[in-house]
């Protein structure tokens, strides 16, 4: 293989850190490059490619020279006879720590629910650990995703899916929002392909139309900045990724013209008072359209992200978004957690602290994970509190509790103080007396309703849905010598759905036994004569439960027949 990749990565290095340990990461990529040297890629192509792309991806992040030497190394021990003593005799403990971390994650395939769960368990064990170990991983998945298509069809889908549900997620929350938005798109084509490709015809020339249009709005915007004394450092198009587009296309009974963000103007200034200038003069100039107003900077989004969002009738009174936002604020948004590295006094990395409130998720999660009964439970508080989106809801003296969709008044409870959560008896929201059931949406003013010495009962394990009151309620139940019931073994049943082709019905069928609780196992399809059949095999809850099922499933457009059978 030709060094230029290896040439490339080290200017990258050099240019965002000049006192680079160069030699370093040569050394790593020797030494990788020897013990891959018998293997290929399933393209055919060296394997060292793919470190060595992995590696360049942390680089253009900015990290530091052990973890892109750690990137480099990522697979060796995995794949080659080499062992994590031999990385740390050659390369010391720090690195050897951090490929010990990667290679014990494993790779999380779906091959049931409870290999699954385990290796989500690895993967938040190992963040709380060293958030680098993830960062590689995250990496790691992106080469791979970029080279997807040399593998069979069968992996295409498992794979992507598998980004879509649990990678880009998890870049997400880190607030890394470009990789998370680079990771969706990659995916989307092979998860949803029929309706990557309805997308692709709805959207023709409007990318390029949009783009050409504000960069006619451009020089009008830099004028009238100028006009009022604000000098912007850098103002540019964004375009909307494909993924996030279908999302909110998906909302919007995929009414392309109703997106106004297609493509946005992104205004980059000096400090967070000339923010608040911008939005003022962009108003005085062109008209707002009311409650499109967003201001993430007082109340910035759950992984961090601060700007400010406005949508205005612009020249020749077309809708128009624009954000607007300090460098500071365009770092944290394109690289998450990176983009607050902590340093020590004499300029190391602290790469182990997650004392920031921007990662207190994680260290809830690899602390509940400890508590939780077992993996359908640990995976359900996964679903629920992590990969969910988040509301912000108000105490009565105006403090912000952050809480998941669809959580509850006990939830808010419990979040406040355990004892409070115990004694909970109702709640008021926005002053209207509410059971302490009742789904919380974002802004809510929330007051508990307290009994003293009340003692919580097992009904209220219906009403939590965060990890945390659910925890904090089995520990108050056994001690007043409550044990809740174990779970009951769920049945494995085999749904053949004989369905015409329509873009969405998958979508639909899945989305319908979500409903019901149902855990999907394996989802097949296959061609007839003048249908085709989805193959289901799945666990629900109890025999009694299937009859519903397929009556609502048969209420679907597109669905022309069912059978079934327990297996």
């Amino acid at each position: 293989m030709s060094r230029a990749d290896l040439e490339k990565l080290i200017t990258t290095v050099q240019q965002n850190n000049p006192n680079a340990d160069v030699g370093l990461i040569e050394r790593a990529y020797t030494f990788a490059e020897t013990a891959h040297s018998e293997q290929t890629r399933s393209s055919g192509d060296p394997y060292i490619i793919h470190p060595v792309a992995a590696a360049q991806t942390l680089a253009e992040m900015k990290l530091d020279d052990s973890t892109i030497a750690a990137a480099l190394l990522h697979d060796v021990v995995d794949d080659t006879p080499f062992t994590v003593e031999d990385i740390k005799n050659e390369f010391g403990e720090e690195i050897a720590f951090l490929v010990d971390g990667v290679t014990k994650l494993g790779k999380i395939k779906y091959r049931g629910e409870e290999r699954h769960v385990e290796n989500l368990r690895k993967m938040f064990l190992a963040m709380a650990q060293d958030i680098r170990v993830v960062l590689i991983k995250l990496a790691d998945r992106m080469h791979n995703m970029e080279t997807l298509s040399a593998l069979p069809e069968q992996k295409q889908y498992r794979i992507a899916l598998e980004t879509l549900e649990v990678y880009a997620p998890l870049a997400s929350r880190l607030g890394m929002g470009e990789l998370k938005s680079r990771l969706d798109d990659l995916a989307f084509p092979y998860v949803y392909p029929e309706e990557y490709k309805l997308l692709l015809s709805k959207i023709g020339d409007l990318y390029e139309k949009r783009e050409a249009y504000l960069e006619k709005v451009k020089p009008i915007l830099y004028a009238i900045l100028d006009k009022e004394n604000v000098h912007p450092l850098a103002v540019h198009a964004r375009a909307k990724h494909y993924y996030s587009l279908w999302q909110k296309m998906h909302r919007l009974n995929m009414e392309i013209d109703k997106i106004y963000d297609l493509v946005a103007l992104r205004i980059i200034v000096k400090d967070i008072p000339a923010c608040y200038e911008t939005l003022g003069i962009i108003h005085k100039y062109w008209k707002p359209l009311p409650g499109r107003i967003k201001d993430y900077i007082a109340l910035p989004k759950p992984n961090g992200y601060r700007s400010l969002h406005t949508t205005v009738f612009c020249e020749d009174g077309v809708i128009t978004e624009l954000q607007i936002r300090t460098q500071e604020m365009h770092q944290e948004a394109e690289y998450g957690i990176v983009a607050h590295w902590n340093y020590e006094e004499e300029g190391k990395p602290d790469h182990g602290s997650i004392t920031s409130r921007k990662l207190r998720w994680v260290k809830q999660l690899s602390e509940w994970q400890h508590e939780t009964q077992g993996t359908d439970e640990f995976l359900d508080a996964l679903k629920i509190d992590f990969f969910r989106e988040r509301i912000f809801v108000f105490t009565p003296k105006g403090d912000v509790i952050e809480l998941p969709e669809g959580a509850t008044p006990l939830d808010f409870a419990f979040a406040i103080h355990s004892q409070i959560g115990e004694q909970a008896s109702g709640a008021r929201i926005n002053d209207k007396f509410v059971g302490l059931d009742t789904p919380l949406r974002n802004g809510d003013v929330v007051e508990i309703i307290v009994q003293k010495g009340k003692k919580p009962s097992q009904q209220l394990m219906e009403v939590a849905k965060t990890t945390a009151a659910r925890s904090h309620l089995r520990k108050s139940l056994r001690s007043q010598g409550i044990e809740l019931a174990p779970k009951k073994e769920p049945v494995r049943v085999e749904m053949i759905l004989g369905v015409e082709n329509r873009v969405g019905l998958l979508k639909d069928v899945t989305a319908t036994l979500a409903k019901f609780g149902v855990n999907i196992i394996k989802i097949e399809g296959s061609e007839k004569k003048n249908l085709a059949e989805i193959n289901i095999v799945a666990n629900i809850s109890s025999k009694q439960d299937l009859p519903r099922i397929i009556v609502r499933l048969k209420k679907i457009n597109g669905v022309a027949d069912i059978k079934s059978r327990f297996v």
